[in-house]
């Protein structure tokens, strides 16, 4: 289950959001799990990326993970899905912009399940799943 919180006045999909996460859930064997998503902008994301990993710059995702049935929370800021250019390697023509949001989604949902990107290793492992689930999802 995922609840959903948009800070912004950019519409947004919630019946393919909550049925993208469900379906996350079911392959990884959550089912009963919990999840929040918080939709911000730009200037929300830079404060919540200073106060947390203390750099003072906006960010695309954040993850805080939960505990018990409560997975965590994703953090999505919406205006940096508007820039293509920053996510050549995961855009093709195959995709639109719209597959960005979806992405950043999964991407934030494989971080609360413990997948991490610190490493170039672990950045293109991440990058692959998640776009394997989502040639699979959507």
């Amino acid at each position: 289950m995922i609840e959903i919180n948009n800070t912004t006045r950019q519409k947004i999909d919630k019946k393919k959001i909550e049925r993208l996460a469900a379906r996350f859930l079911r392959v990884c064997k959550k089912n009963k799990a919990l999840i929040s998503l918080a939709i911000v902008g730009s200037a929300r994301m830079k404060q919540l990326n200073l106060r947390y990993r203390k750099i003072n710059k906006t960010t695309d995702v954040l993850s805080f993970p939960g505990e018990g049935k409560y997975l965590g929370e994703v953090i999505i800021n919406i205006q940096e899905t508007k820039k293509p250019f920053k996510y050549k390697e995961i855009l093709d023509n195959r995709h639109g912009a719209s597959y960005i949001f979806y992405f950043l989604l999964v991407h934030g949902l494989l971080h609360l399940i413990g997948y991490d990107d610190r490493t170039e290793r672990e950045r293109l492992a991440i990058l692959k799943k998640g776009e394997k689930f989502l040639d699979l999802a959507l």
